[in-house]
């Protein structure tokens, strides 16, 4: 029985289309989902730097020793070095720099900004709380870059790699500053600031 044109090449086009849809040894090209979890916490440290920036000024601000003070304004140009270092990373990889709201950074700056509130102005409780919320900070951004460089090791990205543990290397430089800052004297003094409520019971147990 013969074929219409109609018939042959409708014939074609449905076997062109299954090799088209699957490649020529019958494989779909799939997106790696390890790329796409990279991005996407690429563009979540991007937008917690980013936020950081903005909040960095206020911790400063607020600081009552001028130690800390100098702290957080050297931290805050080194978070703006460390802004232009992921757009590097970005450029690296041919995707445009673009940031994804961070909930955790998002929490840990509210907290940060909350402790402000609620401590006394020129006390040297606030600054040893500022330090402890500035730790949960670097803590969480210590977590992150961590990850993206094990992460672009792993998929061959080793001048990504490069540029993200340069990175790294300060903030764990910059925690251990702070941690360094605050047993150094801050947390001493903070502990003359007032009487625990606990005292009062122990001396009354002790009579």
């Amino acid at each position: 029985m013969k074929q219409t044109k109609n018939q042959s090449t409708m014939a074609g086009k449905s076997i062109s289309g299954i090799n088209g849809a699957n490649g020529s040894n019958g494989k779909q090209e799939q997106t790696s989902l390890l790329e796409k979890f990279f991005l996407d916490q690429l563009k979540d440290i991007y937008y917690a730097e980013q936020q950081l920036v903005k909040a960095l000024p206020e911790m400063q601000k607020a600081a009552t020793t001028e130690e800390l003070e100098d702290a957080f304004g050297n931290h805050l140009k080194q978070t703006e070095r460390h802004v232009k270092r992921l757009e590097k990373v970005f450029q690296a990889i041919n995707k445009t720099p673009e940031g994804k709201k961070c909930e955790a950074m998002e929490g840990l700056l509210k907290e940060a900004r909350t402790i402000i509130g609620e401590t006394k102005e020129g006390s040297m409780t606030r600054d040893a709380a500022l330090i402890i919320a500035a730790q949960k900070v670097e803590h969480y951004e210590i977590a992150s870059y961590g990850g993206l460089v094990q992460l672009a090791i792993t998929m061959g990205l080793n001048r990504a790699a490069e540029v993200l543990e340069k990175t790294l290397n300060e903030e764990e430089e910059t925690d251990s500053l702070l941690t360094e800052i605050a047993e150094t004297y801050i947390n001493i003094e903070a502990e003359e600031e007032g009487v625990y409520s606990w005292s009062k019971k122990e001396e009354e147990t002790v009579e």
